[in-house]
């Protein structure tokens, strides 16, 4: 009879537990996605999570130094956990009575995610002062592509002597759109430097590029049918300008490196955004037509 008893105390302990851990886990809802599917291997991988607060009251979620109130189990192919790069504090985030926020993180700077693959994420979002009650996401599905090398280009740091950096550029069909990127690569390390998207592009013309003498990247290629796109980028991977071109009268603009190391384009139109922005506003306002009074 005591065995009976002593089974029903602890069958109900259990069923006590398990509905104030539910209880505890219903003040939140929390759910996770991606920017994307498919990403180049270097490039941000932007998770973004959102949280719902159920609880009735404000909620503050903070790191108290030992612990964080965002956790993410990110794994490769074969089940295994990817190293974080360190220590990762995600800041504040107050949420309102019955509302959401969402907070952006970029895993590929918190884990090592230099590699191409296939990969898994799931988030675990804790409840203010506890390391136990919270609420965790589904899993996300992502591939990191090694894209396809372009040009490269190796060159000196300015006002750094012996230190190098590799320019790359690479294709990659991400999304079913064909995209060009920019790759900075550490010359001592190999590591990467910065890698981003730089557009669409219609392989329909070669991609142009070349180093000026400040060492800064330039890069040019066709965007849309009717417009080329010209960047300017540093050995740290800064864009330091961007501009659209269209065609010339006579043919496709062209990047023309001068004697003194200085780099142009030529046989082109330089397109003003904003001087285009404003004439379309002009048309669209010329053709409204005033109220019909009766």
């Amino acid at each position: 009879m005591r065995y009976w008893c002593g089974v029903i105390i602890i069958r109900s302990l259990l069923i006590l537990f398990i509905a104030f851990a539910g209880l505890a886990n219903a003040q939140l809802s929390a759910s996770l996605k991606l920017s994307k599917k498919q990403y180049l291997a270097g490039e941000p991988v932007i998770a973004i999570v959102t949280v719902t607060n159920h609880a009735g009251r404000e909620l503050t979620f903070a790191s108290d130094g030992r612990t964080q109130w965002l956790d993410f189990n990110l794994k490769d192919s074969h089940g295994e956990s990817v190293t974080p790069k360190g220590r990762t504090l995600f800041g504040r985030m107050t949420i309102r009575a019955g509302e959401s926020l969402a907070r952006e993180v970029d895993l590929a700077q918190h884990f090592q995610l230099s590699e191409p693959g296939n990969f898994s994420v799931g988030a675990l979002v804790h409840m203010p002062g506890s390391t136990v009650d919270g609420s965790s996401t589904g899993r996300v599905l992502f591939n990191q592509s090694p894209g396809v090398p372009y040009w490269s280009q190796k060159v000196g740091i300015p006002g750094s002597s012996g230190l190098t950096r590799e320019f790359r550029l690479l294709n990659f069909s991400g999304d079913e759109k064909s995209q060009i990127y920019a790759q900075i690569i550490d010359g001592r390390t190999g590591q990467n430097v910065r890698t981003f998207l730089l557009g669409d592009v219609l392989m329909l013309r070669k991609p142009l590029a070349t180093v000026d003498r400040q060492q800064r990247l330039h890069v040019m290629f066709l965007a849309t049918p009717t417009m080329w796109v010209h960047y300017q980028i540093d050995t740290d991977g800064k864009v330091v300008e961007r501009q659209i071109h269209r065609r010339g009268s006579q043919g496709d603009p062209q990047l023309l490196t001068f004697a003194d190391g200085t780099v142009r384009v030529a046989n082109s139109i330089p397109y003003d955004q904003k001087a285009a922005a404003e004439a379309k506003a002009k048309v669209r306002k010329a053709s409204d037509r005033p109220a019909v009074g009766y």
